[in-house]
């Protein structure tokens, strides 16, 4: 776990689980038999090292008798599922009535399909466990309820030429990614602009940037480097990421023009 408010949640969830195991008179081999999973499983859950899923907590629940209760906790299991900076960042993005997004390197995290995404971190180093992929992915295809949203938020990506060419993931796994976001940009709520890699002035050299207007009016800016994901408050530095991200909107394809190429890119993977 990265966040001492996560691990302070699955410890309490953990210990809660093995008390009414033991008011039960169960054994952790026993539940986990019972309910499905391993010894192991049963062990990390209640030393607030692995996250349970729902339906561990729902047969659980079952199993030892507690009436609702500890299915009860699942909303705060839920939360503490995803990394501090992705909860912060979802928190953020739900507050927005406006979104803005220049992906430099990779496709968009709002735009990106769970296999592409599951590719990005399997290449991390040092390496992610596979529970800890799991754990990322499904953090980041959380933040996708953005779209279903009403009133709906309006949303703009930009996204680097070279990030359609990338084969991350193999080609199977760009070419699904490609066409998402040609769905995607089906949205009436959602336009997707390329970047030329021709493109002689180009405002984003500095990377890739997100804007958030906020429905209390206030703006802020969002940026990832190798180390650190920070949120920008600031009224003026907001302000020149927002500007930055203007320009970076002029200087690329227009919607039409971008799907246009990502579509021709699309026909030479297939």
């Amino acid at each position: 776990m990265e966040d001492e408010e996560a691990e302070a949640v699955l410890r309490a969830v953990g210990r809660q689980i093995k008390a009414w195991r033991e008011a039960a008179g169960m054994t952790q081999v026993e539940l986990g038999s019972a309910i499905g999973y391993g010894e192991e499983m049963v062990s990390s859950v209640e030393r607030g090292r692995r996250v349970p899923k729902p339906d561990f907590l729902d047969r659980t629940d079952e199993v030892v008798g507690a009436g609702g209760k500890v299915s009860a906790m699942q909303a705060d299991v839920e939360r503490a599922r995803y990394p501090k900076k992705v909860r912060d960042l979802a928190n953020l993005e739900r507050d927005t009535t406006e979104l803005g997004a220049y992906a430099a390197l990779h496709v968009h995290g709002l735009l990106q399909t769970p296999e592409y995404a599951y590719a990005l971190y399997a290449m991390r180093r040092p390496s992610y466990t596979e529970e800890e992929i799991e754990r990322l992915v499904a953090a980041r295809m959380a933040r996708k309820s953005l779209f279903d949203r009403i009133p709906f938020t309006q949303i703009t990506f930009v996204q680097e030429e070279a990030t359609l060419l990338r084969p991350i993931g193999g080609k199977l796994v760009l070419r699904k990614q490609l066409e998402h976001l040609v769905e995607m940009s089906k949205l009436r709520h959602v336009e997707i602009q390329v970047m030329p890699t021709a493109c002689e002035e180009h405002a984003g050299m500095m990377g890739s940037i997100q804007v958030l207007k906020l429905r209390n009016g206030k703006t802020l800016a969002h940026t990832e480097g190798q180390l650190y994901s920070r949120v920008i408050s600031d009224p003026r530095e907001a302000q020149v990421m927002e500007m930055r991200y203007g320009m970076i909107r002029t200087q690329a394809l227009t919607p039409p023009a971008s799907m246009a190429l990502i579509k021709e890119v699309l026909k030479c993977e297939t």
